[in-house]
């Protein structure tokens, strides 16, 4: 069920925001629903990985016995060698 909802914001705001959702090919009322979403899901944590991040999970397969902290050691000391 949709239920309307006034709210009262800075005419720039408004203005910029109509802007961003044209640029978009969205409507203000679902970019709005979508951060009230976001900020209000109890089921998600800090600790909840992004779908983005998810889906490149597993991507690359590392050695078992990687040491990323050498190599990304390694790598600074090349940089600004």
């Amino acid at each position: 069920m949709e239920t309307k909802l006034t709210l009262r914001l800075r005419k720039n705001v408004i203005e910029r925001a109509k802007v961003y959702a044209r640029d978009h090919k969205t409507s203000l009322s679902q970019m709005i629903e979508n951060y009230l979403r976001s900020i209000t899901d109890s089921a998600k944590t800090q600790d909840d990985i992004s779908p983005l991040v998810d889906s490149l999970s597993g991507v690359i397969e590392l050695e078992q016995d990687y040491d990323y902290k050498k190599d990304y050691t390694d790598h600074l000391e090349n940089k600004f060698q």
